[in-house]
């Protein structure tokens, strides 16, 4: 049953904002430049090459933006060509290549180049890091052999796991390349190690080439699916991590740097201990809904919006549950999630809720973007923001915590996007809050923005403006893109229209549907 709202003014908590805006500005629309390297990570020109034949075209290419990538001399020694792919339905043909520093492999840092049917090059994708040779961790000449870094791995993995490995399924080998971690280039030996007894394992290792040092190491094979109970007696299914035969936790290494899900024991101290089960058949609600929506909204920011976790950088996400006794809230404290069990009557434990979710670690992903400041009419963008994907993930309505709060009264919830004044806040900004409560009316007044997306969407007629709906994913779309390249921390609901107005031009033209309609929709808001 669809739920109406009850006017309340409790709503879901907001940690200090800590954290700077990563985004990189690209200095046209057709390069976009690494935040991390200041280099293209990609190239929209087209590049003329049909007098060009084969990997020429590359080398053409790649000479053409020699200084974008911040190379000296030749640019064939920076690079090698690794794979050719033409299509035949499209004509297109695609380059796969591969970076090199003094003729070694430059690990995971490959980048594709696209010829058209007219023979020119029209896009690049990939990163490139420059200026390796000024690191002083980086030699050009291996002081240890690849066998020695293979005994150091083997040696480290035993350790590790605390007991003796008698077969590998393949024959483990040290392949040399440059390895950068942590913002550390290292020449390093990649080393795998593949085996089955005493517990399958699929470990990848990096040895310092000069020191036989582990700089990193991770197993690939240790995440299996998990099922377990949600608060509300609905089954999931979730990647956990096999510990041994009787020892699951409550850890995902399969999304970005990884989702961990803790129990705080009804403490205050955070993160709590890390979430286990001694059969995979998780029955502890509130730590299942927070470990899979945590992941079920990762998923949604990669598939719709190809963003890598809150950071666009692989975050990990770590999130608490049973925080406190009783505690009646939800937050994102700069660093985690955190979850209260409610006290049964205003909410039940707030996990339950994958608007709550959302909500709070789409609060994270605006503190990596635009930054909005927690006051005022920034701070009513930050939690309306926050609103709008919290719908969007959720996608079965548009009202936030129906399925947390007030567990006793069926058909209430704590907001609504389509009617933000059943709750009591404002649906037009003639009629905003202006007070110092509330951080100036950060919850209040984010009921404004939240009606102009509904309208968005859905389309509807407000304050005697008619709006066409574009429908949730195009609206979606609009936001995310204004969040994360136009919006920033001061800005106000007039700087909201129009980075919604320029990002729906970016994306679907001048002349489109959705600008029209973003447009009305900011009209029937009252806002210019």
């Amino acid at each position: 049953m669809k739920k109406s709202v009850f006017a309340v003014t409790l709503s879901f908590a907001l940690g200090s904002s800590t954290f700077l805006p990563l985004a990189a500005q690209a200095e046209s629309e057709s390069i976009v430049y690494s935040a991390e390297w200041d280099t293209p990570e990609f190239i929209g020109e087209e590049f003329e090459a049909e007098d060009l034949d084969g990997e020429d075209k590359v080398w053409g290419f790649l000479e053409q933006h020699q200084d974008s990538f911040r190379i000296d001399g030749e640019v064939r020694d920076h690079f090698k060509v690794l794979d050719e792919v033409t299509d035949r339905e499209t004509d297109m043909t695609h380059y796969r290549v591969q970076e090199m520093y003094e003729g070694i492999p430059v690990y995971g840092y490959q980048q594709t180049i696209h010829v058209n049917e007219d023979g020119n090059v029209t896009a690049f994708l990939g990163n490139y890091a420059p200026n390796l040779a000024d690191n002083d961790k980086l030699t050009k000449k291996p002081k240890l052999k690849a066998d020695k870094a293979v005994k150091e791995a083997i040696k480290d993995l035993e350790d590790e796991i605390d007991e003796k490995v008698e077969k590998f399924e393949v024959k483990p080998k040290g392949n040399l390349y440059v390895y950068i971690h942590e913002d550390e280039s290292y020449l390093a030996y990649e080393v795998e190690l593949n085996f089955l007894d005493p517990q399958p394992g699929r470990w990848k290792y990096f040895i310092d080439a000069n020191s036989g040092d582990v700089i990193n190491k991770y197993n690939m094979l240790h995440e299996i699916t998990g099922t377990g109970t949600g608060v509300l007696g609905d089954s999931k299914s979730f990647e956990v991590t096999k510990v041994s035969n009787t020892n699951y936790t409550a850890k995902d290494t399969t999304r970005g740097k990884g989702i961990e899900t803790y129990n705080a024991r009804n403490r205050y101290t955070l993160p709590g201990t890390l979430g286990s089960d001694t059969d995979n058949k998780w029955t502890d609600g509130a730590l299942v809904d927070a470990h899979a929506y945590a992941q079920k909204t990762y998923d949604y920011y990669k598939s719709a919006h190809n963003r890598n976790s809150y950071d666009n950088n692989g975050a990990k996400l770590i999130s608490t549950v049973h925080y406190g006794s009783n505690y009646n809230n939800a937050f994102w404290n700069g660093v985690q999630m955190v979850y209260g069990d409610g006290d049964g009557s205003v909410f039940r434990p707030l996990s339950a809720g994958l608007d709550v979710v959302a909500h709070e670690l789409t609060h994270a992903v605006t503190e990596k973007t635009a930054n909005l400041i927690y006051q005022n009419e920034s701070g009513a963008l930050n939690e309306s923001i926050s609103d709008i994907f919290g719908a969007m993930i959720d996608n079965d309505d548009w009202l936030m915590g129906e399925d947390v709060y007030t567990p006793g009264t069926p058909g209430d919830a704590l907001r609504s996007l389509e009617d933000p004044t059943v709750a009591g806040d404002p649906d037009h900004y003639s009629d905003r809050y202006t007070g110092p409560n509330d951080n100036g009316g950060v919850h209040t007044n984010s009921g404004i923005n939240n009606k102009a997306a509904y309208l968005l969407a859905e389309g509807g007629s407000h304050h005697g403006v008619t709006v066409t709906g574009i429908g949730r994913n195009d609206t979606a779309k609009i936001y995310y893109y204004a969040l994360t390249n136009y919006l920033n921390p001061n800005s106000n609901f007039s700087a909201m229209r129009q980075a919604a107005i320029q990002s729906a031009t970016v994306l679907f033209g001048a002349n489109s549907q959705q600008v029209e309609s973003v447009k009305d929709a900011y009209d029937a808001i009252g806002v210019q």
